[in-house]
């Protein structure tokens, strides 16, 4: 199965092509640059240069957040919209979980954190289980990075922008409870959102081009100062908080 992913949540945008068990091409790019100014032009790059075509593809996903509120409406509508048109499975993919999905195998609890401006983080806590299926037995949160604090009680790892973002004091504060993730996972990794997705067509569980949302977590400028727009949107109510992967 060719599955074409993409994550805009953050600041660095990621595009993938996986098909079966094999990633085939990955491209990554921090930049302060908008999505909407190189996505169409990136993913036209790589299919070009691994041969494929958008016609091609069996599936596509992307990641929904939380993150960027812009960035992922960038995303999430550019991957339904290719999904609906050319009539091929879609699957949404939670950010935090795409971000902790490497950490499957580790021992060690992982504490997944984006930067989520206005002093806070989005994060979640993960577990990985006898299957090396990677759980999160709680919500996604928008907190202060300080509040992180209480909820750690074990050596865990920490990734994300938001843990770099608040590198400093998070590790003053926890000391050697804090296990700190190669520079390389820092970032939403399309590959990731791939591989995720893949699970989830196998297990017979696409979404809806249609109807699928964004995660938010919090609400957007939008729902805030317009309320009476109804801005479709998930809350942390919405999410099974005992998800395993």
């Amino acid at each position: 199965m060719k599955i074409l992913a993409l994550d805009t949540s953050t600041s660095s945008g990621s595009v993938a092509l996986m098909e079966g068990p094999i990633l085939t091409a990955e491209w990554t790019l921090q930049s302060a640059r908008t999505h909407n100014r190189r996505l169409l032009r990136t993913i036209d790059d790589l299919l070009r240069q691994t041969g494929r075509e958008l016609a091609e593809m069996d599936g596509f996903a992307v990641s929904t957040g939380p993150g960027s509120f812009t960035g992922i409406r960038i995303g999430l509508t550019s991957m339904k919209t290719l999904a609906w048109v050319l009539g091929k499975p879609f699957a949404g993919i939670p950010t935090l979980d795409a971000l902790a999905a490497p950490f499957r195998f580790s021992r060690l609890p992982v504490c997944a954190m984006l930067d989520a401006r206005k002093k806070e983080v989005y994060c979640a806590l993960y577990r990985a289980d006898e299957s090396n299926r990677i759980c999160r037995p709680g919500p996604y949160r928008a907190i202060a990075p300080e509040r992180i604090v209480d909820m750690i009680e074990e050596p865990t790892i920490f990734c994300g922008d938001g843990w770099l973002l608040y590198r400093r004091t998070l590790m003053e504060k926890l000391g050697r409870l804090a296990v700190e993730a190669p520079a390389s996972q820092h970032v939403v990794r399309a590959g990731a959102v791939a591989e995720l997705a893949a699970r989830k067509f196998s297990a017979g569980m696409a979404d809806d081009p249609v109807t699928a949302v964004p995660i938010y977590v919090r609400p957007s400028e939008a729902e805030i100062n317009y309320p009476h727009l109804g801005q479709p949107s998930k809350s942390p109510a919405d999410i099974d908080p005992d998800r395993c992967f």
